[in-house]
């Protein structure tokens, strides 16, 4: 019987660390398209079970990617998850070849969920997307700092917001021409809008920023974005419940999503005043309507469907 094989990449700029688990073997090969199709050879004649890389701000994606494309299960986990891992199993020293082994033994042990891989056209409306937030956020703080200026000091930065504004405005241009250009997108696009509280802004991030809508179960996708409220509990001690990690910049669309949605979607202004009045606080009721508002999008993804009021 051939024994299953779990794969660790530790990913850095310039080289990549491999190790194989159980059979111990360790190497390295250079981060650069010769090495990675070495890499890809060599471990489509292993066939491991899983390969598991940390996110390491766009450097993992090439390798990534390519061994998705050679049919590999791919896993790409956030670095604090195997920071953790590694203090839980003892190992504290870091190196990149020890970096290797922890995500071994973290695929192993814990058996990720595979990351779907996008396309070039994916990862660019994601930059774009990104790019948005970025200039959006920009704006504001130019905005901010208008406040009690005069003079030059003022003149200057009106002068930059006009700025910021005609290129955010290009940088939208190109979004929507993103979006039209792909049939996918487009029936995802006209899905996610359907739904009272959820505009252009909300969609596309879900788009491009949450490929997994629609793929995953509701429990899976929560724990994902860091919508699911995690217990406290210990012996007779009972903390609150309360979300934390995930995705900040899903969260964030996702709220203002739903600020909207309590005020006009029937379905969650319902379960929202509900809440209220079972005395539960503005944020907890709000915390729990992105996680329903969430649910609901993920189900009418996966089935096609677009939005119907539901019964609460």
């Amino acid at each position: 019987m051939n024994q299953q094989q779990w794969v660790g990449i530790d990913v850095c700029q310039k080289t990549l660390d491999v190790y194989i688990r159980p059979q111990g073997e360790l190497f390295q090969v250079p981060n650069n398209p010769e090495g990675i199709a070495q890499l890809v050879e060599k471990l489509q004649a292993v066939e491991p079970e899983l390969i598991v890389l940390e996110a390491t701000g766009g450097l993992e994606r090439t390798v990534a990617c390519e061994l998705s494309q050679a049919r590999l299960a791919v896993s790409v986990i956030n670095p604090r998850q195997a920071r953790d891992f590694a203090k839980a199993t003892g190992q504290l020293a870091k190196t990149d070849a020890i970096d290797a082994q922890v995500l071994a033994h973290f695929a192993e042990a814990i058996r990720p969920h595979l990351t779907p891989m996008s396309d070039e056209s994916a990862h660019q409306l994601k930059e774009l997307v990104q790019r948005r937030r970025q200039i959006s956020q920009m704006i504001t703080a130019e905005k901010n700092r208008l406040r009690g200026k005069s003079g030059s000091v003022a003149s200057d930065i009106q002068s930059h917001i006009e700025w910021l504004e005609k290129h955010l405005a290009e940088i939208e241009a190109q979004i929507s021409s993103a979006i039209a250009l792909n049939r996918e997108w487009q029936k995802k696009m006209e899905l996610l809008t359907s739904v009272p509280g959820v505009g252009q802004v909300v969609a596309t991030t879900l788009i491009a920023s949450l490929p997994e809508l629609g793929q995953f179960s509701h429990k899976s996708l929560s724990h994902l974005v860091g919508v699911a409220p995690l217990n406290r509990d210990s012996g007779k001690f009972r903390g609150k419940r309360q979300i934390w990690r995930g995705q900040a910049n899903i969260r964030c669309v996702l709220y203002m999503a739903t600020l909207v949605a309590v005020r006009f979607n029937p379905t969650i202004k319902a379960f929202y005043e509900r809440l209220k009045a079972k005395g539960k606080l503005k944020k907890v009721a709000l915390t729990a309507c992105m996680h329903k508002l969430l649910i609901l999008l993920n189900a009418m993804v996966r089935k096609g469907q677009t939005w119907q009021p539901l019964a609460n």
